[in-house]
């Protein structure tokens, strides 16, 4: 029996080290998750090309769960990141390369709705952007402020 036991403590200890690596963003790890309530934030995407709420407050290293539904009737999306973040996004989106459902981001069709957990690391200020042709030179955006 003791054998048995010595040959399946390195899977374990493999196993265990994966699951407890830093928390990516976007992808807390378990113990984050029981650390730290997910918040919710309600988002609504529209063709008048608005984001609601426009400014949107969490704090560092608390999952945040955004419930996003696109009321419209025209393809959007809601995309994480700071301004250069932003930048290559739309760059991508206008060169044709369209990244749909990513840690970062969603697509939705429309009058769908779906789900995106993110978990912030640093404070200060990012954005939520729709890159689809157009929308975000429109102003289709919200601002988030990441609090301690």
């Amino acid at each position: 029996m003791r054998l048995h036991h010595l040959a399946l403590t390195p899977a374990l200890l493999l196993i265990v080290a994966a699951c407890s690596g830093a928390g990516a963003t976007g992808s807390p790890s378990p113990a984050a998750s029981a650390s730290a309530a997910t918040q919710r934030i309600e988002v609504t995407l529209t063709d008048e090309l608005k984001m609601e709420p426009a400014e949107m407050s969490v704090k560092v290293g608390q999952p945040v769960t955004f419930v996003v539904t696109n009321a419209g009737a025209v393809e959007h999306e809601f995309y994480l990141g700071d301004e250069t973040v932003q930048a290559e996004q739309e760059a991508m989106m206008q060169a044709g390369e369209m990244v749909h459902d990513t840690a970062e981001g969603i697509s939705l069709e429309p009058g769908e709705t779906k789900e995106l957990t993110y978990t912030f690391d640093t404070a200060g200020q990012t954005l939520a952007g729709c890159h689809v042709s157009g929308h975000y030179a429109a102003g289709m955006k919200a601002t988030v402020t990441v609090a301690e």
